[in-house]
C-alpha cells in the first residue's frame, strides 16, 4: 500500500481544483496558503485546474488575489482552455453558439472562434459552459437549435451537477445539460473533467510526466475520475461536494482521501 506522505513528497506538479478544494466562495480553507507555499519551497509547481467556465483566467486571477492568494494567469488551466484546444482541432473557423457567460464568449473569441449568443443561420456547433448569467432565452435557443438541427454538434465544458457555495450548492453545467436533454433528448460531448485531456494538456504545459503529477479535488465523478483516466495519482478531499458516504459507494477509487488541503500540507512539510 502506498504511503500518503512519502508519495506526495515525490510529486513535482500538483493539479489543483479550486471551488470546494482551496476555498468556498470568498473563504479560504485553513492552511491553503501554507500548502501552496510548501509546494514551491520543495521545488514543486502547481496549476489550478478547474471545470468552472463561468470566469475567464483574468477573472480568476482577480478573485484569487482578492481573497488572498497571489496568482498569475500562467498558473491556470480551465475547461475553457481545454475546450479551445479541442475546438481548434475540430471546429477551427466555424461559428459557435456559446451558451455561457460574457467571459466565456470573450475567451472563445480571443482564441479565434466566431462566436454568437443569438440564433443565426450559419451556426456550426453549440458549446455550453457553466452559465451564471443563464436566461430562458438561451435555453430556448439551445432547444430550438438541437431540435431543428439534429446534425448540429453539441459540446459542453463540464458535467458537474452542482457548484459549491458558502451556503450549499447551485446548479452547474451538468444540471443544465440534463434539463436540455429532458426537452430535446440530446446530450453533449463533455470536454473538461472527467475527460483525461484537460489533465494531459496541463501536464504538457509544464513538461511533467504522469508519474510526477498528482490531482487534488473534491468531486469524485469529475476531479478524481479525470486523474484516474489520465493515469496519475489522485487525492480526494472531503471539504467540498463529495462526502465519505459518496466515496464509499463510488466505483471511482482515488489513490488517497483526506479531510482537507490542510492534511496535504502536513504531509508534505
Amino acid at each position: 500500500m502506498m504511503d500518503f506522505q512519502e508519495t506526495l513528497k515525490t510529486k513535482k506538479l500538483y493539479l489543483l481544483d479550486m471551488d470546494g478544494t482551496l476555498y468556498l466562495d470568498d473563504d479560504l480553507f485553513p492552511h491553503c496558503l501554507d500548502f501552496l507555499r510548501a509546494i514551491r519551497e520543495r521545488g514543486g509547481d502547481y496549476l489550478y485546474l478547474t471545470n468552472n467556465s463561468s470566469k475567464s483566467v483574468d477573472k480568476y486571477v482577480e478573485k484569487l488575489t482578492r481573497i488572498g492568494i497571489p496568482a498569475r494567469p500562467e498558473e491556470f488551466f480551465t475547461s475553457t482552455d481545454a475546450a479551445c484546444v479541442y475546438l481548434q482541432s475540430h471546429f477551427h473557423g466555424r461559428k459557435l453558439y456559446a451558451l455561457g457567460t460574457a467571459s466565456f464568449r470573450e475567451q472563445l473569441r480571443a482564441a479565434g472562434f466566431p462566436v454568437t449568443d443569438r440564433l443565426e443561420e450559419d451556426i456550426d456547433a453549440l458549446i455550453m459552459g457553466f452559465d451564471t448569467e443563464l436566461t430562458f432565452r438561451k435555453l430556448d435557443d439551445a432547444c430550438r437549435l438541437l431540435t431543428t438541427r439534429p446534425d448540429l454538434q453539441y459540446l459542453a465544458t463540464n458535467p458537474d451537477w452542482v457548484c459549491p457555495t458558502a451556503y450549499g450548492y447551485v446548479p452547474d453545467c451538468g444540471s443544465v445539460s440534463q434539463m436540455i436533454y429532458n426537452a430535446t433528448k440530446r446530450k453533449p460531448y463533455f470536454i473538461g473533467k472527467p475527460e483525461p485531456a484537460i489533465a494531459q494538456l496541463a501536464m504538457a504545459k509544464k513538461g511533467c510526466r504522469p508519474e510526477d503529477a498528482v490531482l487534488v479535488g473534491d468531486r469524485i465523478y469529475t476531479d478524481i475520475a479525470c486523474g484516474v483516466n489520465a493515469g496519475i495519482t489522485t487525492v480526494l478531499v472531503f471539504s467540498g461536494e463529495t462526502t465519505r458516504e459518496d466515496w464509499e459507494k463510488s466505483d471511482i477509487r482515488p489513490t488517497f482521501t483526506c479531510q482537507s488541503i490542510a492534511d496535504i500540507w502536513h504531509a508534505i512539510q
